[in-house]
């Protein structure tokens, strides 16, 4: 390592600039899930410069963390050396102590931190997986979508063509708005998709008993995953979900883990069969990864969650990662406004390894459009 960077003329390479900009991009179609309803979705890219090369981070969060970012942030990272990511990491955190590192904040410092990453593979001139040492060289995804707005129709396109087209093993449909409807809507998916793994997410829309109730409905079409059946904030439970649910019925949560202890909550109290971790909430990859060592400190899969672009490198890294999901809004996104973002084959994304860092380029006339900050 001492040796690349010598050759490559950069060994120090201070943070001269940082940016951040906010997007916001209308859905497709009118969106719903157990607990929420949205008709946008804000994107807020970072760029940080060093050394000549830029790197590039984002996260889906709020157009406020901008302010955030530049007033609040950037001194932990302007000036300081590129190279010495965890160091910078470190500044982040105890920077905004008093603010509370959950929620925007700590959105705020998963983009700050994803351009970090990309930055320091680009001064060394290798993509990201190489640089996190990777454990595998595609990442096997799951459909996700099938919002509670949607008519039968759309669920049973958008289910087929992630099948058809895509080559997804499993996919994944919205519960929990209308719960009475739930169960036709899963005899939908289900003859839409055949044999495939079909899973379900409330986002917390249950109570424990009205979680288990539906999940014993719903093994009668074979859902082999369900997501945050209640809430994360009551880690109890979903102990409780996952010790009475049906038999190979995996209960899965953690997207709205936004620190390691977050992380470890659920682990200790054996809350989940499977940890979702999402680099754009959770601290980045310097998050990401420390998410993915505790999964395998606790022989338990992780999942990781949304921003498919995003996570591919890291995800290649994950010691026992299970599948990326390939979220809709996220997906079409990231193929609107990133030159380089991966498509699936046989179901499955791979980063291109001709390309340095995380192998994305923001396309600055087409997001334009979208700028909101």
């Amino acid at each position: 390592m001492t040796n690349r960077i010598a050759t490559h003329g950069t060994p120090h390479a201070p943070v001269s600039a940082i940016k951040a900009s906010a997007y916001r991009i209308p859905t497709d179609a009118p969106e719903a899930d157990g607990t929420f309803a949205w008709q946008a979705t804000t994107l807020v890219v970072v760029e940080l410069q060093a050394a000549g090369e830029t790197g590039i981070g984002y996260t889906y969060s709020d157009k406020s963390i901008v302010a955030l970012i530049h007033d609040t942030l950037a001194e932990c990272v302007l000036q300081h050396d590129a190279w010495d990511i965890r160091a910078n990491w470190q500044r982040m955190q105890r920077q905004v102590r008093n603010l509370g590192r959950s929620g925007l904040a700590a959105t705020a410092i998963s983009a700050v931190d994803c351009a970090l990453w990309d930055l320091k593979a680009k001064l060394l001139r290798v993509p990201l997986a190489r640089l996190l040492g990777a454990a595998r060289d595609a990442v096997p995804i799951y459909g996700s979508g099938g919002f509670t707005t949607y008519t039968r129709q759309q669920m049973r396109e958008q289910l087929a063509g992630w099948l058809e087209r895509d080559g997804c093993r499993w996919v994944k449909i919205k519960i929990g708005s209308e719960p009475d409807a739930d169960p036709g809507r899963v005899e939908l998916a289900r003859a839409a998709i055949g044999n495939a793994g079909l899973f379900v997410d409330a986002n917390g829309a249950f109570t424990p008993a009205q979680a288990l109730h539906w999940a014993q409905r719903f093994s009668a079409q074979n859902v082999t995953w369900f997501e945050e059946p209640v809430s994360s904030d009551d880690p109890a439970g979903l102990r409780f979900v996952r010790e009475h649910a049906p038999t190979g019925m995996e209960i899965a949560a953690g997207e709205y883990g936004y620190t390691l202890d977050d992380f470890r909550h659920l682990l200790e109290g054996q809350s989940v069969d499977v940890l979702q971790a999402d680099a754009s909430r959770c601290g980045g990859i310097t998050g990401f990864m420390q998410a993915a060592d505790l999964c395998d400190a606790f022989h338990v899969p992780l999942s990781a969650h949304c921003a498919p672009a995003l996570h591919l490198h890291v995800a290649c890294a994950a010691p026992r990662l299970r599948h990326q999901e390939w979220f809709h809004d996220h997906v079409r996104i990231e193929s609107m406004l990133f030159d380089g973002a991966p498509r699936p084959v046989d179901g499955v994304i791979a980063p291109d390894l001709t390309r340095p860092g995380c192998g994305l380029e923001l396309k600055t006339s087409d997001a334009a459009a979208y700028r909101v900050d």
